[in-house]
């Protein structure tokens, strides 16, 4: 299993917000994921945590774009640009960036399956009920997994018509994304329904507030009960996990395989 270190450059994310929108607060940060044993490192230039306000396309570039170039000038390890943005993800892309991580599944902007396709890289398409501004108001399932792989099956179609490869993509249930504890739990449980459309599995669990709606575990206390959750992950044959802590996800991956 890969481990995505997150880097978001921007100011107001839920855990991390503020830290790192210095060069040299990044560059700190992104030699400290890789030598705790990142395999990507994800950048993010627009919060995507519950009731967050959208961000400017210029601002986002402004935020993300030396963001790449910094970790492209740190590390030949893929970078992943986590945006909705099909400019954001080109301009990127084009600085050194690998993957593109849209949370829209590419519905948010109608040029990036283009810009998907004619890149050949990874795609990530993350299941999201609503948008960051309301998907926690009032989120609703009969049966969440039947209606998270109807929504990949669609998704998957819609994408191959515009020329995207079935290679190419990689799926996200979307924990946190307009689910309730109980679904996020009912997530990680049926990971392996997943599987049924043949791509690889990514799965963003790190800090998220459910450990503390399940368990009542504080933010500053979430980085242990995040990497038992990715030994979880890597003993369900979950592909990727995307998390802030990769020393304490590495260790557990490492203690998995000694014992």
């Amino acid at each position: 299993m890969k481990i995505m270190g997150i880097v978001n450059v921007t100011p107001d994310s839920f855990s991390d917000g503020g830290k790192f929108v210095h060069q040299e607060d990044l560059a700190e940060q992104v030699v400290q994921l890789l030598e705790d044993g990142a395999d990507c490192i994800d950048i993010g230039g627009e919060s995507t945590r519950p009731f967050a306000a959208s961000v400017s396309l210029e601002e986002e570039l402004r935020r993300t774009i030396p963001a790449v170039q910094l970790v492209r000038s740190l590390t030949d390890k893929p970078i992943s640009i986590d945006t909705t943005k099909a400019e954001v993800a080109r301009q990127a892309l084009d600085a050194g960036a690998d993957i593109i991580n849209d949370i829209s599944a590419l519905r948010g902007d109608p040029h990036m399956a283009g810009i998907a396709a004619d890149s050949g890289c990874p795609v990530i398409l993350m299941h999201m009920q609503g948008t960051p501004q309301n998907m926690q108001l009032q989120p609703k399932y009969n049966d969440v997994i039947d209606e998270i792989n109807t929504f990949f099956h669609e998704q998957i179609a819609e994408v191959q018509g515009k020329g995207v490869e079935l290679q190419q993509i990689i799926l996200d249930p979307g924990l946190g994304f307009g689910k309730l504890p109980e679904h996020n739990a009912a997530i990680l449980r049926n990971i392996k329904r997943f599987r049924v459309h043949g791509c690889p599995l990514l799965i963003g669990h790190s800090r998220k507030s459910f450990f503390d709606h399940l368990f009542h575990i504080p933010l500053e206390e979430r980085d242990w009960p995040t990497a038992i959750v990715s030994l979880l992950c890597a003993q369900r044959q979950v592909d990727y996990v995307r998390v802030h802590d990769v020393a304490k996800t590495r260790l557990a991956l490492e203690m998995l395989e000694q014992f």
